[in-house]
């Protein structure tokens, strides 16, 4: 029985304890961790087919961490599904270190660990040390020889106190903690997070983000992350892949993406004795957002299609006799982009 099949039935920084004694893991190949090509995977049939995974194809190198982003339905969870050997697919390849999954399934599981959203991959009935342990000895790793490992996840993911609560006991929060330990406690080489955040405060986000980031750089990690935590992906992802309806929209490095869609946009802030005037002279010429009016001052954020425009605002303001308070330059990030892609898909025939 392997983890994966056997789950599915039922203030602290990166510890530099945490990298010593390192499980062994198979040596890595030059292939790609991770190679997903022409997949392809419906639901139902005739009429009623749901096309789930459509013609989907790209690659993960070793070491990086690959955000794998969408809207519900985009097709994530049936990737994860399928490259753990939970959903098979109707076409294409999925290779893990250049072996194909269906040829030896055992490197699959030798490989790649993964928390599914909802912690459902722990058995509950057991404490979360227990968990930690018998995955671990899935992975051949003695729980004598890891226990100063477990317990350096367990003090990174603020667990320690409750090593020895049965899973069941556990908040919500707790169960996502104590699912992220096990994974860890595995030492596989490629790691599939499905929304590791779901539960999880700020500084505890904050405290498996950098970890996240010490395992690829420190460790040579592979993380595929699916999330909707937009500043969790922007923090530790090298690259990320947006899909929708299936299909993959964008394939991109997380700064290309976000300079991708860099618009001209600005915060601005003016008085004014008329605001209605001045909304009615901006919005045929402007795309203005955010409007706030408090007494004789009005704010609002608008996007122009390049900076030489910033001069035109400007002039138009002082037509409609307003005085500026302020313009500042909106930065976009992650959660812009992603969303500009998102929707653009969506208004397409």
């Amino acid at each position: 029985m392997n983890e994966i099949e056997s789950a599915t039935d039922d203030e602290h920084e990166s510890a530099p304890s945490v990298a010593a004694d390192v499980a062994t893991n198979p040596p890595i190949s030059d292939d790609p961790a991770l190679t997903v090509r022409n997949l392809e995977k419906s639901y139902g049939s005739g009429e009623n087919a749901v096309h789930a995974v459509d013609d989907v194809s790209f690659s993960v190198e070793h070491g990086s961490v690959v955000g794998l982003l969408g809207p519900n339905g985009a097709g994530k969870t049936t990737i994860i599904k399928s490259v753990l050997g939970l959903v098979t697919p109707d076409t294409g390849d999925i290779l893990v270190d250049g072996i194909g999954i269906d040829e030896r399934r055992s490197a699959r599981y030798d490989r790649v660990g993964a928390t599914l959203e909802g912690a459902r991959n722990i058995y509950w009935k057991l404490s979360v040390r227990e968990n930690m342990e018998f995955f671990a000895s899935l992975q051949g790793i003695h729980p004598k020889t890891a226990r100063d490992r477990h317990d350096a996840y367990l003090d990174l993911l603020d667990l320690a106190d409750r090593a020895g609560t049965p899973v069941n006991e556990l908040s919500r929060g707790m169960k996502q903690k104590a699912s992220i330990a096990c994974v860890l406690a595995r030492e596989p080489s490629i790691l599939f997070l499905d929304e590791p955040t779901l539960g999880l405060d700020v500084r505890a986000s904050e405290i498996l983000s950098a970890e996240l980031l010490r395992l690829s750089g420190d460790e040579g990690k592979t993380v595929v992350i699916s999330s909707h935590d937009m500043d969790v992906i922007q923090e530790v992802c090298d690259r990320v892949i947006i899909l929708h309806d299936g299909r993959v929209i964008s394939d991109s490095a997380v700064d290309e993406l976000i300079d991708l869609f860099q618009t001209k946009a600005y915060q601005v802030a003016v008085t004014i004795d008329d605001p209605d005037e001045l909304h009615e002279h901006l919005a045929p010429r402007y795309d203005v957002s955010d409007w706030t009016v408090t007494d004789r001052t009005v704010s609002f954020e608008v996007t122009v299609p390049d900076g030489e425009r910033l001069y035109d605002l400007i002039g138009d303001l002082q037509t409609t006799g307003a005085v500026p308070v302020s313009i500042e330059d909106v930065e976009p990030d992650m959660k812009d982009a992603y969303l500009h892609l998102t929707e653009t898909t969506e208004e397409r025939p």
